[in-house]
């Protein structure tokens, strides 16, 4: 069992940037597609960025050019810096990570992080 530990976020004011971070617990053999999600209050779970192992990235349209998903030396570990920030990038994040390539959907990942909290204000 894979846990995958965030960390991070916070509050930042309007145009500020931040980095998220995360990384497995323990020891891990195999290489993951690895994505961030974000969960706003009363919105859906929605994927921001994703990584495959040869570093090939997915971007949602709303955060291209601002933000930016890059793999850590160590296997699974991966950061998420984010520029630009606006009030609408407020959510919780989630790291996950699955076998082989990434996806853009939830369920298709197996392992989950805590989640981390950024609030972003104006």
């Amino acid at each position: 069992q894979v846990q995958l530990v965030e960390s991070g976020g916070g509050l930042v004011q309007a145009g500020g940037s931040l980095r998220l971070s995360c990384a497995p617990s323990g020891r891990t053999d195999t290489t993951y597609g690895m994505g961030w999600f974000r969960q706003a209050p009363g919105k859906e779970r929605e994927i921001v960025a994703a990584i495959n192992s040869d570093s090939v990235t997915y971007y949602t349209d709303s955060v291209k050019g601002r933000f930016t998903i890059s793999r850590g030396n160590a296997r699974n570990t991966v950061s998420l810096l984010m520029n630009s920030l606006t009030p609408e990038d407020t959510a919780v994040y989630y790291c996950a990570a699955r076998p082989g390539g990434f996806s853009i959907f939830a369920a298709h990942y197996t392992y989950w992080g805590q989640g981390t909290q950024v609030t972003v204000s104006s």
